[in-house]
C-alpha cells in the first residue's frame, strides 16, 4: 500500500522533530529558570534599576520583570528558531546526500532526482508545511498577539493540507514534490538479477 509507506515515512520523521522538539524544550526550561535561579545577577541588575528609579521602586521592579520576561521570550523564540533550522537541514541534508530520509529509507522508498537545489526547495516546503508556520503562531502567541496567532495556525493547517492531500491524486505527487520536480519513489519486488522496477509512490 504505498500510501501507507508514505504515511509510515511520514510518521517516523516527524517523530524525529518532534524528539528534537522535547529536548529544544527542557533546555529551554532550564534557561529560563536558570534567569529567576541567578541571584548574583538579579542582584545586581535590580540593585542598579534601583539606584537610578530616583525612589520609584514600582517603576525598578516593573523593570527588572519586563526585562526577564523578554529575555525568557527571546529564549522560546530562539528554540523555535532552532527547531525549523534543523528540520529544514535534516530533510535537505537526508535527501541532497542520500536521497532519502531515515523514514523513507526504512520503508524503502527514495526521493527523485534528489539534486542539492531540488532537495533545498522540496525541503524548505516540507519544513513549513510541518514545522515553519506551526511555530510561527507559537511565538506570535508568545509575544501577545493572540488573534493574529489563531490566523497564522489557521494558515498553518492550511498549508499542511495543500500539501499532504495531492498525495492521494493520481500522480501521488506533494506540494513539496511539485515545486521542487520531484517525486517519491519506491523499489518493487524483483527476482535474484533482475533489475528491480521502479515504482511512484
Amino acid at each position: 500500500m504505498p500510501k501507507l509507506r508514505r504515511a509510515v515515512a511520514w510518521f517516523i520523521d516527524f517523530a524525529l522533530v518532534l524528539t528534537l522538539a522535547y529536548l529544544l524544550a527542557v533546555l529551554t526550561f532550564h534557561r529560563i529558570s536558570a534567569l529567576v535561579t541567578d541571584v548574583p545577577e538579579l542582584a545586581t541588575h535590580g540593585g542598579f534599576d534601583l539606584l537610578t528609579s530616583q525612589g520609584d521602586v514600582v517603576g525598578a521592579s516593573e523593570t527588572l520583570g519586563l526585562s526577564l520576561w523578554h529575555k525568557a521570550v527571546l529564549d522560546v523564540e530562539e528554540a523555535f528558531g532552532m527547531l525549523i533550522v534543523a528540520a529544514f537541514l535534516y530533510q535537505w541534508g537526508c535527501l541532497a546526500f542520500a536521497g532519502r530520509t531515515l523514514g523513507k529509507g526504512l520503508v524503502g522508498l527514495r526521493v527523485t532526482p534528489s539534486a542539492p537545489t531540488r532537495a533545498a526547495v522540496r525541503a524548505a516546503v516540507t519544513t513549513a508545511a510541518d514545522i515553519a508556520v506551526y511555530a510561527v503562531a507559537c511565538i506570535l502567541l508568545v509575544e501577545g498577539q493572540f488573534v493574529l496567532s489563531v490566523l497564522v495556525w489557521a494558515l498553518a493547517v492550511v498549508v499542511f493540507l495543500l500539501n499532504a492531500l495531492p498525495v492521494f491524486s493520481p500522480t501521488r505527487r506533494s506540494l513539496a514534490d511539485r515545486l521542487a520536480g520531484t517525486a517519491v519513489t519506491g523499489l518493487g519486488v524483483s527476482t535474484p538479477g533482475a533489475t528491480p522496477p521502479v515504482r511512484t509512490f
